[in-house]
């Protein structure tokens, strides 16, 4: 698939998990250090297993809709970023999101997902992304900003390089 290049966009990879919501975050605290807007991408694949079967009604497409929308409104306290896109990929994240960093300006990725196992410190998505992506990647930790970015929605602080400004970079 060719992708148009548009490089003042910050790739989010989100599935509704704790890092994926701090990880939004973390992209609206820079998107107005890097003149960018945010592209909200969450994956949905068909899971084909042997004794299973997948529901007619089920429609894996809007179910990622609803999860990406649903953490950004808890990101953000409902109040959705001007220009924020939101996208929902069939294929697996990682290899959508490396696709996805062909264009972009930045990746940011939360260290883990909703799979795997607690306690490791980085998730088999956020490690291909940060192995094979085309442009820089922040793998966010934890679940708080610096306290140079908690400040009030849209606005950085100017202590520690921050700027004080819209987070927006358009409207």
């Amino acid at each position: 698939m060719e992708q148009t290049p548009d490089p003042d966009v910050i790739v989010v990879g989100v599935d509704g998990s704790v890092p994926s919501i701090t990880a939004l975050r973390w992209a609206q605290a820079l998107a107005p250090l890097l003149n960018a807007r945010l592209r909200a991408v969450t994956c949905w694949q068909f899971q084909i297993a042997l004794g299973t079967f997948t529901p007619l009604l089920w429609d894996p497409e809007e179910e990622a809709r609803s999860v990406c929308a649903a953490a950004v409104s808890e990101a953000f306290d409902g109040a959705t970023p001007v220009g924020l896109e939101m996208v929902a990929s069939q294929g697996p994240p990682a290899k959508v999101l490396v696709e996805e960093s062909r264009t972009a300006r930045m990746v940011v990725v939360g260290s883990r997902g909703r799979g795997g196992f607690e306690g490791l410190l980085l998730g088999a998505v956020s490690a291909a992304v940060a192995e094979h992506a085309k442009c820089p990647v922040l793998v966010v930790h934890g679940t708080d900003l610096p306290s140079a970015f908690s400040v009030a929605p849209g606005q950085l602080s100017a202590e520690g390089g921050g700027q004080t400004g819209s987070s927006h970079a358009r409207a």
